[in-house]
């Protein structure tokens, strides 16, 4: 089977056989390598053919199942008190974990293995419940394309109104988001249905006016749903959003779904909507094409290098990584993308442990409009598809710029064999403005100046029209950012000429950009000096004034609070108080602040984004980490690990809260003090669609920052080197200027 019937265009390559027998880990945490893929499918295989009735199998995941917290920090050295010992090292045994789907029953399993001797074996296979869905596979997302391609009706409904012919059809698989109209036991998706008119044409400014619904494993469209439109005059029995401002009206008398039975068409109460035509391209030899265009790449753009003569200042053992006092461990992961574990910093000899591991957990991106379809659209980009399996091989120059270091990943295809995208995640250095200075303004003093360089670990993840660029940056100073910059396409639905858009911004003649919300959960699994941390809540608090205790009304201090049960666990951003929060270690205290020694999360304020669906609705059901900016739970680790996703292990076509989710940890009287705790956190950007976001939209960020508090006895980075860059000159001279440095 070749590479490009099986994968998207950011894979490399597949392999499909081994031989090999594996060798042992070089790292407890290191990701499942190709041949221990192909090995874990092969052995599912034969354990199900051998001991089940199960006749065909669609593989899923395949993924690492890391050993416990102690065990890893044992194996590593590191202990979980400050000043004691690591504890002995147990013995490791390594293990996967794969989900499946029986093809014949549509039943959907989860099986946990073990390397023994160099060969993976099977150790459990459990039957998921009924309607628990693994997420959707890439190949699926490509499936659903082939399905409305050869469904007789589709091809009929868009020739009939736009001439368009099956090979010009293109869609956009999509989880069904929630929709009880259909079985849960059926694996179901909903294309989204766009029209090309020529080869590499932007597909996204031909947007179709029916959403196909199928059933992957069935391979069939099983239902079409076509949305109302919106008109101009409202009449009293159709002004369904007069109380809002909202001058239009919607063609249909409820935002509802109708029964399957219905007529869709007909419950639509609206004419066939033909695609737009006009083309809005995004690659520049297509752009200088268009009729009438008057385009051409900006040629005043000099070449700007990024050079290390000497090579780049980090070292790389496998996925160990180590770099100006840090060390840590990076790895692919199917869902999360990067997954950056074991981090530590040098603080003059002595190793200090700060976190265990940093990911993106879940993410959610409801749409706004009300009227069925629509509001099924609110994708989980991590819990549905997997931003891991959904990353791009990254090209030198282009996504990253300077000296590269590459790590591969891979995840599994429905037949067991390994994905292989070769350069998937990109580590490297880059100048980050100035770290610190100091100038003495009297006569004869003197400045020192220090540039700040930082390391950036970074994956790019394309989800149908839209990119995620994953950025986590170490800084000199002890700062650890986490950046996403949006990009991509916008997700547009077609629209009349005369149609009013309440609920979104039209960017081009029938396009349509509803307003929608991206809403990240990151995960933080602290290890402050050891396992055993606290979260401390700190407000900023104004005293009133008052002639003997305030006279000039200018004092405020801060009031702090350790979160201390379960039930308080989710928290409010505070924006009057000014609100922050550190994860700290009660064992240990600044020796002159006399603090507790910690890390404080920064720039939250700035990256929260309230969830604008409402409490009661069906996208806060199903994503209970987007009702607050801040989760403090404690970890519970099993068998199959620790307290991984805000919104539950299995995401598609999820219909209530899962018991194993953020909702149900924040439950009860467990102590969060000095516990082995996670930390949510809650990010991201409501987006108004601008037309300056069309064709493609410039990247936008959202940024949050940890940053050491009565950590460091004080400022970690005064033996940074000081500026002096011999290379640099004056812009128009050549010549070279003083060194600010001496």
């Amino acid at each position: 089977m070749s590479v490009e019937n099986k994968v998207p265009a950011t894979a490399t390559s597949v392999q499909e056989t081994t031989h090999v027998k594996i060798p042992p880990f070089k790292h407890p945490l290191d990701p499942l390598t190709p041949d221990e893929i192909v090995q874990v499918g092969l052995a599912v295989r034969q354990y199900t053919a051998a001991k089940t009735d199960i006749k065909a199998i669609r593989f899923i995941t395949s993924y690492l199942l890391p050993p416990p917290k102690k065990a890893v920090l044992a194996y590593l050295g590191i202990p979980l008190d400050p000043g004691e010992k690591a504890e002995k090292v147990p013995q490791i045994v390594r293990k996967a974990e794969a989900d499946f789907c029986d093809v014949v029953t549509g039943d959907s399993y989860n099986t946990v293995l073990s390397l023994k001797d160099g060969k993976w074996e099977v150790d459990t296979v459990e039957k998921l419940p009924e309607g628990v869905q693994p997420q959707i596979s890439v190949e699926e997302l490509l499936l659903c394309e082939k399905i409305i391609r050869e469904d007789k009706k589709v091809q009929k409904l868009a020739a009939d109104e736009a001439g368009i012919t099956p090979e010009q059809l293109h869609a956009d698989g999509w989880a069904i988001g929630y929709d009880d109209r259909f079985p849960k036991k059926a694996r179901i998706q909903q294309a989204l249905l766009f029209a090309r008119f020529s080869k590499h044409d932007n597909l996204y400014a031909h947007p179709m006016d029916f959403i196909p619904v199928v059933d992957s494993l069935a391979q069939k469209v099983i239902h079409i749903d076509f949305p109302p439109r919106y008109y101009a005059q409202a009449s009293p029995s159709n002004s369904l959003f007069k109380d809002y401002g909202v001058e239009s009206a919607l063609s249909t008398p409820t935002t509802a779904p109708p029964p399957l039975d219905a007529d869709e068409l007909e419950v639509a109460q609206r004419a066939r909507l033909p695609p737009p035509r006009e083309a809005w391209d995004f690659l520049p030899d297509l752009m200088a094409q268009k009729p009438g265009a008057d385009f051409k790449v900006r040629d005043d753009v000099k070449p700007l290098h990024v050079v290390q003569p000497e090579g780049v200042s980090f070292k790389m053992d496998g996925h160990v990584l180590e770099w100006q006092k840090w060390k840590m461990h990076i790895a692919f992961h199917h869902r999360e993308g990067i997954a950056i574990s074991t981090i530590t910093y040098n603080d003059d000899g002595e190793v200090r442990p700060i976190f265990y591991r940093l990911s993106l957990a879940e993410m959610v991106v409801p749409y706004g409009a009300p009227e069925h379809p629509h509001p099924r659209k609110h994708a989980f980009d991590a819990g549905e598809y997997g931003m891991g399996t959904m990353a791009n091989e990254l090209s030198l120059g282009c996504d990253c710029l300077g000296q590269i270091h590459y790590l591969p990943g891979a995840y599994t295809a429905h037949d067991g064999s390994a994905v292989v995208i070769k350069n998937v995640i990109c580590i490297h250095e880059e100048d980050a403005g100035l770290l610190w200075k100091h100038t003495d303004f009297r006569v004869g003093g003197r400045s020192h100046a220090v540039r700040s360089r930082r390391l950036v670990v970074s994956m790019i993840c394309t989800l149908a029209n839209y990119e995620y660029i994953w950025n986590w940056f170490f800084y000199q100073d002890g700062n650890i950012e986490m950046e996403v910059r949006l990009t991509g396409i916008l997700q547009v639905y077609v629209k009349a000429e005369d149609e009013p858009t309440p609920f979104g911004t039209t960017l081009a003649p029938g396009i349509n950009a509803h307003y929608h919300q991206h809403i990240f959960s990151v995960r933080i699994d602290p290890m402050i000096d050891g396992l055993h941390n606290s979260v401390v809540e700190t407000d900023v608090v104004s005293l009133p004034q008052d002639a003997r205790s305030n006279h000039a009304g200018n004092a405020f201090l801060t009031q702090s609070t350790t979160i201390s049960k379960a039930r308080d666990g989710g928290r409010d951003i505070g924006y009057d108080a000014d609100r922050r929060w550190a994860i700290v270690n009660p064992k240990r205290r600044h020796p002159y602040s006399g603090k507790l020694a910690g890390y404080t999360i920064a720039g939250l304020r700035g990256a929260a984004v309230p969830l604008k669906t409402r409490d009661e609705g069906v996208v806060a059901t199903r994503a209970p980490f987007a009702k607050k900016p801040l989760w403090v739970v404690k970890d519970v680790e099993t068998e199959k690990g620790g307290r991984m996703w805000p919104s539950g292990k299995y995401m598609p076509q999820t219909r209530e809260t899962p018991k194993d989710s953020i909702a149900g940890w924040v439950q009860g009287d467990d102590s969060l003090e000095e516990e082995d705790i996670l930390v949510f956190l809650t990010t991201g950007v409501t987006h108004i669609p601008r037309p300056e976001d069309w064709p493609v939209m410039p990247a936008e960020h959202v940024r949050v920052l940890f940053r050491p508090t009565n950590f460091f006895t004080s400022n970690p980075s005064m033996d940074v080197p000081g500026a002096s860059d011999s290379r640099s000159v004056a812009a128009f001279t050549q010549e070279g200027g003083a060194c600010c440095a001496h």
